[in-house]
């Protein structure tokens, strides 16, 4: 029945556009390297957007909007920050029929406007920490695009605060680093590698980029988040200063951080299968698909559908609002209905037929395992919370250890390189290489510095250079 979906083990990019496309994500738009977000893509990414929101909003952040074009001169003023998004920028020359005295940029990122903006905002030491974030669309130029993980234009959060001190900004960027990481494992089952960036992998302008990189079933690395502090650098450029305490006249200090529909990417490559998606419950915009099934149509009126409404209210009781769908097309076989479900990746299925309204049972079928459940109906809300919570934490427990078993140490480049090439995966190594070392690893192997692990502070001896004392990072292929 998934003949519509190319086998991941036959072709990886072609089955991850055809999950996609089977689950009714995303379309492909008129302009080269945009994306159409389909109804059913779009309530995937308000659940994930209503997650991170709220986390946003328990750490004392507010939502704002900044304008989507920004003069061009702007771009300008941090050197580093436009050398590394001048190729990727779309600029507008022209407007109201005439040629404008000054292009815009459509933003790829917000820093700029930002700063701009809070330069006007900042006075004193009582007008820090501002706290931002904003939901928005930015747009980005890609020359070799792929749905939802690099396309022109997607859909992203970008937060931007202002602090009075280093340290303040600092242990900001981390917290932002930290709920990030948070949310993608409780709610996307994402087991991600929380660390920081190489000089060769920072944001353009930032003093340091930290990362949560995740491991795709292909075994190649994709970046979830970021986290970016800084320092001083567009205060400067956009003269954000503030008078402290003691009266003296300072720069603050700033950082930036986001998530965008890339996630979306990650859910589909860390968790579906060759039948279609697989969401994990607390991301899932419908967690359960409730079908009477029957012939007689005179017990779906009588009986069944008033049973199903009953019960659909009783589960939503236990598991949340708008989260059962209850499927009331009759004229498909049962097993189409199955399977419509199943593509989108519904993580849980109840059939009520003619043989559980004589049983008062229901039958649960996850969408992960195929697993058949058959429960007591008066029992049904407290279980099928419970079966959902299981499939949560084998989700997150199948994906953490298929990236632990897929992770190796080595410690030369021809080990390097025959672990790349036979098994693929994440390889970890002490590098204290530069930004010229990294770029040669690359040219070599297609491999990446994907972060420094912030967990593990050992020190050894470099693999690539043989200098003592060095960082353990993690490399490896990646989107």
């Amino acid at each position: 029945m998934a003949k519509n979906i190319t086998p991941r083990s036959r072709d990886f990019s072609q089955w991850y556009l055809d999950v996609i496309r089977a689950a009714e994500l995303a379309d492909y738009a008129p302009v080269r390297g945009c994306m159409v977000i389909r109804p059913t893509g779009y309530a995937l990414w308000e659940s994930i957007q209503r997650h991170f929101d709220e986390a946003f909003k328990e750490t004392g952040h507010v939502n704002a909007y900044f304008p989507l074009l920004i003069p061009n001169s702007f771009l300008e003023k941090e050197a580093q920050h436009v050398e590394g998004f001048a190729p990727e920028c779309a600029v507008v020359t022209h407007a109201g029929g005439e040629e404008l005295e000054e292009p815009f940029v459509v933003r790829p990122t917000s820093e700029t406007v930002i700063g701009h903006m809070y330069s006007k905002w900042v006075q004193s030491w009582r007008d820090l920490p501002i706290l931002i974030n904003q939901w928005c669309n930015v747009m980005r130029w890609e020359k070799r695009p792929r749905l939802f993980l690099r396309t022109s234009e997607f859909l992203w959060q970008e937060g931007h605060t202002a602090h009075a001190t280093r340290e303040e900004a600092m242990e900001e960027t981390l917290r932002m680093l930290d709920v990030y990481q948070r949310i993608m494992k409780e709610v996307l089952a994402l087991p991600v590698v929380p660390g920081e960036k190489s000089e060769g992998e920072r944001f353009p302008g930032a003093d340091n980029t930290f990362t949560c990189e995740a491991m795709m079933s292909d075994k190649k690395a994709l970046q979830a988040g970021t986290s970016h502090f800084l320092g001083q650098n567009f205060a400067k450029a956009f003269d954000i200063k503030f008078q402290d305490r003691d009266g003296e006249v300072r720069y603050a200090w700033t950082t930036s951080w986001g998530v965008s529909t890339r996630l979306i990417g990650a859910l589909i490559m860390t968790h579906s299968d060759d039948d279609g998606l697989i969401l994990p419950p607390k991301v899932a915009p419908v967690k359960l698909a409730l079908l009477p099934i029957s012939t007689d149509q005179d017990l779906i009126s009588s009986t069944l559908e008033p049973k199903a409404a009953e019960l659909k209210a009783a589960i939503e009781a236990a598991i949340g609002r708008r989260t059962v769908e209850l499927d009331t097309r009759y004229h498909l076989r049962p097993s189409d209905r199955f399977f419509h479900h199943l593509q989108r990746g519904v993580p849980l299925r109840a059939e009520l037929g003619e043989r559980e309204l004589a049983n008062q049972t229901l039958r649960l079928v996850r969408r992960d395992t195929g697993e058949r459940i058959d429960v007591p109906m008066g029992e049904a809300p407290q279980r099928v919370l419970e079966v959902l919570e299981d499939v949560q934490r084998s989700l997150y427990e199948r994906a953490l250890n298929f990236r632990l078993s897929n992770t190796f140490q080595v410690s030369s480049m021809e080990e390097f390189k025959e672990v790349l090439e036979s098994r693929g995966g994440f390889i970890t190594a002490f590098f204290g290489g530069t930004k010229e070392d990294e770029r040669a690893i690359k040219e070599a192997t297609g491999a990446t510095v994907r972060c420094f692990p912030l967990e593990d502070d050992s020190l050894g001896t470099c693999f690539y250079t043989g200098r003592q004392g060095c960082k353990r990072a993690v490399f490896a292929k990646a989107y």
